[in-house]
């Protein structure tokens, strides 16, 4: 259907990864292992934290949570990236790609909610253990957990709503592997101003303060613990903060570097493998380094072999 000299878009062409045709196969395979054991291992964290009740803690409850914003993260792009990468077929419905959109920003924000609470939880457990249980109690947990799903509900149905009331023309192709929102801008044949300012604004409230809030949280427990001269007690800090901040600068560096720098600095490439850093690589790596390296979990894991060996 066309008005004038411009057409009403009903779907959009994704142009996938950047990948030789004889290397397609290859990257296939590797991206559904990838894919599996990003839904394992989340799955596994949160059956885990559900049948032994020495994990029915606030931080395990947060990082429960977390394992499922990251399972269903990933879930957003991957199948449909590795469908078309199977059938060579890569449209996807105008709605369909506005669905996606929004719940990649829904999890993806989750994510980041989710992160900032988990250092919160720590920076309680160290800097003030004695009172851990009264600070960190489950109501508090709740209210942070129904809090993060409340205001990234919000935002990513605003972003979606900005992006319904754009005009595309006849160009639908988009050079990326899933409906990123920068991306549809550029295709936009409207004023995309508007959208363009609340993404500057609205990425500094959900990306740069929660990335800023973990890096205080955990400077003050270094800080904390660097006061006690206990060698053993500085590594254990020093392991954890690691191990956590990683991740949280993988996650974080990525995002920021996309949609709140310039996007005429970035090429498409560098954007896809970006993308492919925290929508792929850093949902999979979450389980190994929150989780399967936790002496809880791994305490866990053993018992509910042991339960499973007795019913037997």
């Amino acid at each position: 259907m066309t008005e004038g000299n411009q057409t009403v878009i009903s779907w959009f062409l994704l142009l996938g990864l950047p990948i030789p045709p004889e290397h397609q196969y290859l990257f296939y395979f590797l991206f559904l292992a990838m894919y599996l054991t990003t839904i394992l291992g989340n799955l596994i964290i949160i059956i885990l934290i559900q049948l032994d009740s020495h994990l029915h803690t606030p931080m395990y409850s947060l990082l429960s949570n977390l394992s499922f914003s990251d399972l269903c993260f990933s879930s957003v792009t991957m199948p449909k990236l590795l469908k078309n990468m199977q059938s060579q077929v890569s449209s996807i419905p105008y709605a369909g790609c506005l669905a996606q959109m929004y719940f990649f920003l829904l999890f993806g924000d989750l994510a980041s909610f989710l992160l900032v609470a988990m250092a919160y939880d720590r920076y309680v457990a160290i800097c003030f253990p004695l009172r851990y249980t009264s600070i960190m109690s489950p109501k508090l947990c709740v209210s942070l957990v129904v809090l993060s799903w409340v205001l990234t509900t919000f935002h990513a149905m605003l972003h979606t709503l900005l992006m319904a009331r754009l005009s595309f023309c006849e160009d639908n192709v988009i050079p990326h592997f899933f409906c990123d929102m920068s991306a549809l801008l550029k295709l936009s044949c409207s004023d995309t101003h508007v959208n363009e300012l609340v993404i500057f604004v609205t990425g500094g409230l959900i990306l740069v303060i929660p990335f800023v809030l973990i890096v205080v949280s955990y400077a003050r427990i270094v800080s904390s613990i660097l006061k006690v001269p206990s060698a053993r007690g500085i590594r254990k800090a020093f392991s954890t903060c690691g191990s956590h901040l990683s991740v949280v600068s993988l996650f974080y560096g990525t995002l920021i570097g996309l949609y709140l720098c310039p996007s005429a600095n970035n090429s498409t490439v560098k954007d896809t493998v970006m993308a492919m850093m925290y929508t792929v690589v850093t949902p999979m790596l979450n389980p190994f380094i929150y989780s399967l390296r936790n002496r809880d979990m791994k305490g866990a894991l053993g018992r509910v072999f042991c339960k499973k060996k007795i019913m037997v």
